[in-house]
């Protein structure tokens, strides 16, 4: 099994978002409104799923809090989390949840680099096997750590309301349903993520696109 496109660069980003507004109208009229969608790329490895862990169920300035603290302790490889104590991580803000999931994530051993090229199938199960972390995470993680172009997180509250609004859909759509409509944006399904959270973003007021 293969593992598709790479996105690499914004050329890539543009390559998918023309070929997506080539194969719909509305996704061509919400790129005109959204302008060139955002690489949002960033590195792979242990801290990036742990910041994630981190971030869940907390405001952004929460996480962004907690997680400076993690990083100034220098609590943000395996060992350091399997070395710190129990006030060593509520020090930092880790909830007794949270300092679980980090610890999981830390004896899991996962083999980070070969995940780079293993298929998102097991990419996924790789990653939801540790206890903390679901498919919502795993997904982002293929996205934007890995730069897989062909994965697309349908359980996205905001990919779900942007869907309804672009498509003039009746309600949300539910995780199952939003599947199934990306289907046909493959190879190009994380390009199409980018372009409903822009469109959320840019025109989340306005009631589809006419």
């Amino acid at each position: 099994m293969t593992i598709g496109r790479i996105i690499t660069s914004d050329a890539c980003v543009a390559e998918g978002a023309a070929w997506l507004a080539a194969q719909d109208p509305k996704i061509a009229a919400a790129l005109k409104l959204t302008g060139p969608l955002p690489l949002r790329l960033r590195s792979d490895g242990f801290d990036q799923l742990l910041s994630a862990i981190i971030s869940q169920q907390v405001s952004v300035a929460s996480a962004a809090a907690i997680w400076g603290r993690m990083q100034e302790a220098g609590v943000t490889t395996p060992e350091a989390v399997a070395a710190a104590s129990d006030e060593d991580l509520k020090a930092v803000g880790l909830s007794r949840q949270k300092m679980r999931y980090a610890r999981a994530l830390a004896e899991e051993g996962i083999d980070f680099e070969a995940l780079r090229t293993a298929p998102n199938d097991m990419v996924f199960k790789t990653l939801t096997n540790v206890s903390g972390i679901g498919i919502w995470t795993a997904e982002i993680y293929a996205m934007f750590s890995l730069g897989r172009a062909d994965v697309f997180a349908p359980g996205d509250l905001a990919l779900q309301e942007s869907a309804r609004m672009l498509f003039d859909l009746p309600e949300r759509p539910k995780e199952r349903a939003l599947r199934e409509m990306a289907a046909q944006w493959s190879p190009w399904r994380s390009v199409a993520a980018r372009l409903l959270w822009a469109y959320y973003r840019v025109d989340k007021g306005r009631e589809g696109i006419a």
